[in-house]
């Protein structure tokens, strides 16, 4: 019986862990999104130089992301800006 009551712990654990990661990686999808609409929408030609060094190195690290995170990511803010619109 202990042994049960062990295992039915770790699956709790488990459950909430994984939870907590799924809020996590919508969160994530979030920041992403908006970060690869910000620099989608940049004109470097505007920007101090280090602003544009700063947008440089986001734009290849958002370039760096799978294709499907990043397609995730576009279409969650996608749907944040209809439902703000």
């Amino acid at each position: 019986m202990p042994d049960t009551i062990l295992k039915e712990q770790e699956v709790s654990m488990l459950r909430e862990e994984m939870e907590i990661l799924m809020n996590e990686r919508q969160c994530l999808l979030d920041t992403t999104g908006a970060a690869a609409v910000f620099v989608a929408n940049l004109d470097s030609t505007l920007l101090p130089d280090s602003a544009c060094q700063a947008a440089r190195i986001l734009s290849s690290s958002l370039n760096n992301l799978p294709e499907e995170t990043l397609r995730d990511a576009l279409e969650k803010v996608k749907s944040e800006f209809v439902v703000r619109a």
